[in-house]
């Protein structure tokens, strides 16, 4: 490995050599030492302690003022004591080209997470993205992944900065070809049609206020296999009884207000959409909703911090998010497209990094393992919190959260015929309550060592939400240790 980086690194040093390219190269490392307990209520025994850790760089090449080369990517990520080697045709049977990324070091010694170019208009205010790169909106509530497309950037014409974005969420069976019917691959997919989304952001500032006001629009003409990307083709599982996204539409406010010793980050969305892929039955593992066809939902979040002293500071979070009241018929549920699970709350019940492009450890309730919800999805919550900074170098952070569902959660089980029985008369609001703690220090102004966890106290909702009874309800618990280094 260590050849191997630095083959790479050489190479790009002598392309820059080449071509007089100004090369800028930084990065991080990360191990996360992790210990989870009860993460399934006690339904069985769940005692995980494993470590895992990621060393990522990012390097731009420069030929000039206007014209940058970005790139991202992991190298010797994965868990402690787990052989990466193996692709995933060996590990799962799964093919086709998005099977390379299933696990990390997978055929290749590093992944790419981004590889674009930026450029921008001598004497014109925009400034153009095109290849793989980040999108996302407000806190990453409703979009936040790597895709490719272009991008692009209108600076203070309308407002500080207007970006318009296209990205090309999926090509068909993984394949070239737009046609409506294809031969089935190893999945059973046969529409070669694709996803796209649109993106409209624009940044603004007014006073103490720095805003952005967005939408989005999202088509996916894949789904006369009765599947669409979203969730059918993502490798792994959302919640339980949730849409397939046909198409959304999606506005948008949020921001952060700063005004003496308060500091106010906030967001409401507001989403529409279709799901024109008819199911009468819930589908293995509860992977769809049945619905009318229609979507609609929303997101709702204020946090808020103040200064009280030189060390001390107290604040507090609130958020909603919409949830399905019929998951029988009526109209679905939609918060959000696709993220990475990097929008935070709590340590445990919403805390749920992703095992695929940017991650690959489970970390919260949320996480494919257990399916809870992620970011605000039929969640109501109040935090409060406080952060004591004793010395320079030490912060401490300590909150309590009061979590309820939105809408009721519904008992299932399942039935004789290998669907699913949702249970209209037993329900509950009560998801739980939790207390986490994080206390960081830094060994250096680049060195920064982490402990944190949190204790979750499940309500009969949790226990409806991921295990279809509340014949479970044990205390969750984490203990998770981090040493980051950034360079």
């Amino acid at each position: 490995m260590k050849r191997f980086t630095l083959l790479i690194l050489t190479i790009f040093l002598m392309v820059g050599l080449l071509f007089s390219a100004d090369f800028k190269v930084n990065g991080v490392y990360t191990a996360w030492g992790q210990s989870q307990h009860n993460f399934l209520l006690g339904k069985i025994k769940y005692n995980d302690n494993y470590v895992v850790q990621m060393l990522r760089f990012k390097v731009q090449a420069a030929v000039n003022d206007n014209l940058r080369l970005i790139t991202r990517f992991d190298m010797a990520q994965g868990w402690w004591g787990v052989d990466n080697a193996l692709r995933s045709v060996q590990r799962t049977g799964t093919a086709g080209g998005s099977a390379l990324f299933d696990f990390k070091d997978t055929n290749f010694l590093f992944h790419v997470d981004q590889a674009y170019i930026e450029f921008d208009l001598p004497q014109k205010p925009l400034t153009f993205r095109v290849g793989r790169m980040w999108y996302g909106l407000g806190n990453k509530l409703m979009v936040d992944n790597n895709y490719d497309g272009v991008q692009l950037d209108v600076k203070n014409v309308v407002g500080k900065k207007l970006t318009l974005s296209w990205a090309k969420v999926s090509e068909g069976v993984d394949g070239i070809s737009d046609k409506e019917v294809l031969a089935q691959d190893s999945r059973g997919f046969t529409d070669g049609r694709d996803a796209h989304l649109f993106t409209l952001n624009l940044n603004n500032e007014f006073k103490c206020i720095n805003y952005n006001v967005y939408g989005l629009y999202y088509n996916d003409a894949s789904v006369s296999d009765m599947n669409a990307y979203v969730p059918d083709h993502l490798q792994f599982f959302k919640t339980r009884f949730s849409p397939q996204i046909t198409q959304l539409t999606a506005v948008g406010i949020s921001g952060t207000i700063k005004k003496g010793k308060v500091t106010a980050d906030f967001e409401a969305d507001y989403l529409m959409g279709k799901d024109d892929i008819k199911n009468d039955i819930y589908g293995a593992k509860q992977m769809w909703d049945k619905n009318n066809g229609d979507l609609s939902g929303y997101n709702l979040y204020l946090k808020m911090t103040h200064a009280t002293t030189d060390k001390l500071s107290l604040g507090g979070v609130v958020g909603m998010g919409s949830g399905d009241d019929d998951l029988s018929g009526g109209k679905g549920n939609v918060n959000k497209l696709r993220t990475s699970g990097f929008f935070y709350i709590t340590e445990i019940w919403e805390d749920s990094i992703m095992p695929d492009e940017e991650g690959i450890t489970p970390q919260g309730l949320g996480a494919p393992n257990v399916r809870a919800y992620r970011e605000l999805e039929n969640t109501t919550i109040v935090q409060v919190n406080a952060t004591y900074k004793p010395v320079k170098k030490l912060t401490t952070f300590v909150s309590y959260s009061y979590i309820r569902s939105t809408q009721p959660v519904h008992a299932w089980r399942g039935d004789d015929n290998g669907d699913w029985i949702i249970d209209q008369n037993k329900s509950a609001n009560d998801l739980g309550q939790e207390v986490d703690f994080r206390c960081s220090y830094k060994i250096y102004d680049e060195l920064d060592f982490t402990i944190r966890g949190g204790y979750f106290i499940p309500g009969t909702a949790a226990g409806y939400l991921i295990n279809g009874n509340d014949d479970f309800t044990d205390p969750v618990w984490e203990l998770k240790s981090t040493i980051t280094y950034k360079f």
